[in-house]
């Protein structure tokens, strides 16, 4: 098991249960107390559990923008954590894809999950700025692939900017699937990066606009706004999401799917 793989399992594990003792996690996952404690300090900065003595625990209060760090996670490392909620979102986003369907993949490590099952399908038109998900999606001669211009953002692999806006512009789409930093009912998708304003018009020329994101992100907030709830159809998260969230949605009469 690497680095990666660890803290993954890690972050499942306080999700799955609320909370981790130091000396469980080690003899779980069969390293030192030492680099447990490691492991929890750097998943407590990039907001992903809060540490206690002895332990952690999952987020509870809402992280101020403040309080985020500022360190953003590669998109390799985006999508080694949270594996396995990641590919299971993937799975069900794209049974509501349909042959025919014309379909806006946002920048990502859950879109680019969602790209690995796009794969599979025929008769598709995909259009993207997230270079991963498009290389992905090129192995399949029955899916017509539209690669967006612009300006390479290299911590996401993905195309942003004037050029990439215009491209998006004229174009008219089924489906957008959209992944977050942070994400909740009142504040909707938020981002602490500077790429996000092409989020906002992918979703214009759609018809139905699809959150893909685990349950770590709920409760966070990020820097910058990506899209309000009130455009926003349908919310596929795994099945841990907090329940007041997930009520939440519902009540404001938004779709939710649990994996």
């Amino acid at each position: 098991m690497n680095t990666y793989e660890r803290r993954n399992k890690i972050v499942e594990m306080v999700n799955m249960g609320g909370s981790v003792l130091v000396g469980d996690a080690a003899s779980k996952l069969g390293v030192t107390e030492v680099t447990i404690r490691a492991d929890l300090r750097l998943l407590e900065k990039r907001g992903l559990l809060t540490r206690f003595h002895g332990g952690a625990a999952k987020c509870v209060v809402p992280p101020t923008a403040h309080s985020f760090d500022n360190n953003e996670l590669s998109l390799n490392e985006r999508y080694k954590l949270a594996a396995d909620p990641k590919r299971r979102i993937a799975i069900e986003g794209a049974k509501l894809v349909r042959e025919g369907d014309t379909i806006i993949l946002d920048s990502g490590s859950t879109t680019k999950s969602l790209a690995e099952e796009l794969l599979k399908m025929k008769n598709i038109t995909v259009i993207t700025n997230n270079l991963p998900a498009a290389l992905i999606l090129s192995e399949n001669r029955d899916i017509t692939l539209i690669v967006c211009g612009g300006t390479l953002r290299h911590k996401t692999v993905s195309l942003h900017g004037s050029i990439a806006e215009y491209t998006i512009r004229e174009v008219s789409a089924d489906l957008m699937f959209v992944g977050a930093d942070g994400f909740d009912c009142e504040n909707g998708l938020t981002t602490f990066n500077e790429g996000y304003t092409i989020s906002a018009i992918m979703a214009s020329v759609a018809q139905h606009v699809i959150v893909v994101t685990d349950s770590s992100k709920f409760g966070k907030r990020g820097f910058n706004s990506v899209l309000p709830i009130s455009k926003i159809n349908t919310v596929i998260t795994d099945s841990v999401a907090p329940e007041s969230e997930v009520n939440g949605l519902k009540k404001l009469g938004i779709n939710v799917i649990l994996t």
